[in-house]
């Protein structure tokens, strides 16, 4: 029995890469990356959202001018 549990572990350690690979399994490191990935994302937020406020007010003020141009015609 000691000499199959062997062997499995071996085998085990041997295929880790695939095994994880395979089942999509995290690693610490993925976790780490990941939570550091969101951290940089949540981050890029509020630039965007100022970004998104900026283009959608130039976006109404280039609507009300379009109206008074076609309003002149």
């Amino acid at each position: 029995m000691i000499g199959q549990e062997r062997y499995l572990d071996a085998y085990v350690d041997r295929r880790m890469k695939y095994i994880i690979e395979e089942w999509d399994l995290a690693t610490r490191e993925g976790v780490f990356d990941f939570a550091q990935r969101l951290d940089a994302i949540e981050q890029e937020i509020p630039p965007l959202k100022q970004f998104e406020e900026g283009a959608a007010a130039k976006l109404a003020a280039l609507e009300r001018r379009a109206k008074k141009l076609k309003e002149r015609m």
